[in-house]
C-alpha cells in the first residue's frame, strides 16, 4: 500500500477516535442531561438534530485541523 493512503487511513481513525472522545466529554461534562437517554428513550428529535450538528461541526473542526 502506498504512503499516502496508509496516512489517510490513519488520520481517519484519528479523526474518529477525537470525535468520539469529544462526545463522551460533552456527556461527561453535562451530567444534568443525559444525550444517549434523551435520544433513545424518549426519542427527543430535536436533541438528536442538535447532536448530529454538534458531531457534523466537530468532524470539519478535526478534518480541518488534520489537513
Amino acid at each position: 500500500m502506498s504512503n499516502a493512503l496508509l496516512n489517510s487511513i490513519l488520520y481517519s481513525f484519528i479523526g474518529i477516535a477525537i470525535l468520539v472522545i469529544v462526545f463522551v466529554l460533552v456527556e461527561v461534562l453535562t451530567p444534568r442531561h443525559n444525550l444517549r437517554k434523551e435520544i433513545m428513550e424518549k426519542q427527543n428529535m430535536a436533541v438528536a438534530v442538535l447532536a448530529g450538528f454538534f458531531m457534523l461541526a466537530m468532524a470539519i473542526i478535526i478534518a480541518s485541523a488534520i489537513h
